[in-house]
């Protein structure tokens, strides 16, 4: 065998070796950017378990950076991937922040990818009673279903909020430099239906 074959071989086995080692993270990485079906979940027998495993599953959507920034706990949004927001903007009576610095002064009806702004035709915050950074999945179930807290909204009103409104659909089209949501809107607003028609059930934790 030549002198100059023996490192090609080593090199490729290294690369075959790297590979290897981390396909498993890679597969975990692929599996958090998408969504399971509901039909995934038809083999849990209980009906509570179930339908607190599908709000599970839909809550890759509603606990990554996308939807937590703007479901901010307090008066202060988030951005990127976590990071108070800069300039440091303020909620605002209305959720489209103060007189001096309102959410449209940048953000405007579509994203700025030159300048790396995101933007949609209803930016603003949340509610403050929609605040889900530092609540627990389970916490955040509980207040999505209570019309003392999503606004006086029904479970169906929810459902077409989440699998149609154009500011949830965002997350899936956040423009350069962002991650979108896992999944798509469609597979989300499914998931979201599935767990409301299955009784709503909420995750312990």
């Amino acid at each position: 065998m030549s002198a100059r074959v023996v490192p090609l071989i080593a090199a490729a086995a290294t690369l075959v070796a790297t590979a290897t080692a981390f396909a498993p993270m890679m597969a975990r990485a692929q599996a958090g950017r998408t969504l399971s079906a509901p039909s995934a979940f038809a083999g849990i027998r209980d009906p509570a378990a179930r339908s607190a495993a599908m709000f599970t599953e839909a809550g890759k959507v509603l606990q990554h950076p996308r939807c937590l920034n703007c479901h901010p706990d307090g008066d202060r949004p988030t951005q990127g991937d976590g990071y108070p927001h800069q300039p440091a903007v303020q909620r605002g009576a209305d959720g489209l922040g103060v007189t001096t610095m309102r959410c449209a002064t940048c953000h405007q009806a579509a994203n700025f990818d030159a300048g790396h702004v995101p933007g949609n035709p209803k930016w603003q915050l949340a509610p403050v009673a929609m605040a889900w950074q530092k609540r627990t999945l389970g916490q955040i179930c509980e207040q999505v279903k209570d019309p003392a807290r999503n606004g006086g909204h029904s479970l169906a009103e929810i459902v077409e909020h989440m699998a149609k409104d154009e500011l949830v659909g965002w997350a899936w089209t956040p423009g350069v430099g962002r991650e979108p949501a896992p999944g798509t809107q469609a597979a989300f607003g499914a998931l979201v239906k599935a767990w409301a028609d299955s009784g709503a059930a909420c995750p312990t934790r």
